[in-house]
């Protein structure tokens, strides 16, 4: 669960309707996760199970994979609204993985809603914006060669976000939201478990990620929103009783024998990911506190750049080959260079680093009528060393996301369903 629940110290002094009404109200702001069915915990075992070739060797050392799954099915009633019934597979938040590029999709959420509480007349997602260098080891960014005006913007990072997973479009967004109110818009929401603390794939202190660049919006010459630098003066606790991996790890070019720590670095729960997935593709299925604060305008671009293949993009334009078109859904495609099918479409955010990797996705067949969640993560890191570059992604990671996607879409399609789904909300225009 995402919020802490109180215990009920006496029920035996409470009459039976405000026991009722008290139980109720806790089922409401026990969270996100409350909001849904949690049943038989063995299915996705069975699931497993029932393809030795592929899951055999995960299934007899799962502590060793740390592998955590959630697949959450969605059943229609006859007005086309979503129930949720999950089943999950070693699902536990004290079971440290590294989020890798998965904080992206909060991130991207927290900036639109930026703008939105801002509420500036001529200030949008796709305003422009130079960044500013204040503070020790930051850039500077002026231009944005791969944008179609040649300028940066809160939209242009967002669809860099998901198209390809930028790393550096993610860190401005880090940089506009800030480290405080980034956490503290995620935790008012509900989602406790999780703390995102720091840029990615450039090595910056504590201290320095806990100072945000000074950012500028314009309109032509026109100054739209002026940001200062931001200082966030109170670190945030790593709640994890134990976040320290492997045997050893390296410290630059020095092999250090013993586990790598990682309580300084991001975290989330996969229950949280999958919340947050859920929060922005069915809103209305969701707490209104919740919700973030987006606009039909954002949820269309949201849902477009979730969904996008590399191909289909103009700005930026990427080389296939470098950018197949399974980049970033590795469940159901793996890394496969095959042209993915039509009727399938992934919104979803992919994340790897360290010998982990992670696909939070909702995978929808506009064909067949299948709709699910499913969000997991497996660490393939054989040796045990940790940031040492190496890791099993080609021989097991892909192979497991992929097999994995694959066995519960066969299990989607064999499903029974009272009601067919309308899907035409995520139809989208990718032209």
């Amino acid at each position: 669960m995402c919020l802490t629940t109180r215990t009920l110290r006496s029920r035996r002094s409470l009459p039976a309707g405000a026991l009722l009404f008290l139980l109720l109200l806790t089922a409401f702001v026990a969270g996100p996760a409350a909001a849904q069915k949690h049943r038989d915990k063995r299915l996705v075992k069975k699931i497993l199970k029932a393809h030795p070739a592929q899951f055999k060797n995960i299934l007899r050392h799962p502590d060793n994979y740390r592998v955590q799954i959630l697949y959450t099915q969605i059943d229609r009633d006859a007005q086309n609204q979503p129930h949720f019934t999950s089943y999950s597979y070693r699902l536990n938040p004290e079971e440290y993985f590294y989020p890798a590029s998965t904080v992206k999709l909060p991130a991207a959420l927290v900036a639109l809603e930026k703008l939105n509480k801002l509420n500036i007349p001529g200030f949008t997602k796709d305003t422009p914006l130079q960044i500013d260098s204040a503070y020790s080891r930051q850039s500077a960014v002026k231009v944005d060669s791969t944008s179609e005006n040649q300028l940066p913007s809160v939209a242009h990072y967002i669809k860099k976000i998901f198209l390809v997973s930028d790393n550096d479009a993610y860190n401005r967004l880090y940089e506009f939201i800030g480290q405080r109110p980034l956490n503290e818009a995620l935790h008012t929401k509900g989602f406790q478990d999780v703390k995102i603390v720091h840029r990615l794939n450039i090595f910056r202190t504590p201290d320095e990620n806990r100072h945000t660049n000074p950012i500028t919006f314009f309109d032509g010459d026109k100054i739209v929103y002026q940001q200062p630098l931001v200082n966030n003066p109170t670190p945030f606790e790593n709640k994890l009783k134990d976040a320290r991996l492997g045997k050893a790890h390296y410290q630059g070019d020095s092999l250090v024998q013993g586990p790598m720590d990682f309580s300084a670095k991001n975290y989330v729960s996969v229950q949280v990911l999958q919340d947050i997935l859920k929060t922005v593709l069915f809103p209305e299925s969701v707490p209104a506190q919740q919700r973030f604060n987006l606009t039909p305008d954002d949820y269309t671009f949201l849902y477009k750049y979730m969904s996008m293949l590399p191909s289909e993009s103009d700005y930026p334009k990427y080389d296939p080959k470098e950018y197949p078109d399974s980049y970033g859904k590795f469940l159901l495609f793996g890394n496969s260079k095959e042209p993915l099918p039509s009727n399938i479409r992934i919104f979803n955010k992919i994340g790897d680093a360290y010998g982990f990797m992670i696909d939070n996705a909702y995978v929808v067949d506009f064909d067949n009528k299948v709709e699910f969640m499913l969000t997991a993560v497996i660490l393939v890191n054989e040796d045990q060393v940790f940031n040492d570059d190496t890791a099993e992604y080609e021989e097991v990671g892909f192979p497991f996301m992929e097999h994995l996607g694959q066995a519960v879409y066969q299990h989607e399609l064999k499903r029974k369903k009272k009601y067919l789904p309308d899907l035409s909300k995520f139809k989208m225009d990718y032209r």
